[in-house]
């Protein structure tokens, strides 16, 4: 009996940390946000400056949502300032993609309007 009680709750214990670290809507929506990045230097839309920028914003929400998962639980708290985080990034990478600076022959200088 006594064995049977351990590995259940062996079980819960390895399950539930497993369960609760999942976040998939956050994670799916950090790639997509690495994507529109890695698009816009590839088009000459970002200078590598603003790509840089942009990717160490990338990493404060990343590091945001380790922070989260640390404790095994991530709270709907916690879901809500790293929503609005990747909103704010979401912003930032839509607004360097489509200013006056690009780098259309990838030299790593600004290329300007004539």
């Amino acid at each position: 009996m006594k064995t049977k009680m351990f590995a259940a709750v062996l079980v819960a214990a390895v399950t539930v940390p497993a369960f609760a670290q999942s976040t998939p809507v956050i994670d799916q929506r950090q790639a997509n946000q690495e994507v529109r990045i890695q698009q816009g230097v590839a088009s000459g839309q970002l200078t590598p400056r603003e790509a840089g920028r942009l990717e160490a914003g990338q990493q404060r929400v990343e590091n945001m949502e380790t922070r989260a998962k640390a404790d095994g639980v991530v709270t709907a708290g916690e879901r809500a300032r790293i929503s609005q985080a990747q909103d704010v990034q979401s912003r930032r990478i839509a607004r360097q993609k489509h200013d006056r600076q690009h780098d259309f022959n990838h030299n790593g200088r600004v290329d300007r309007r004539r």
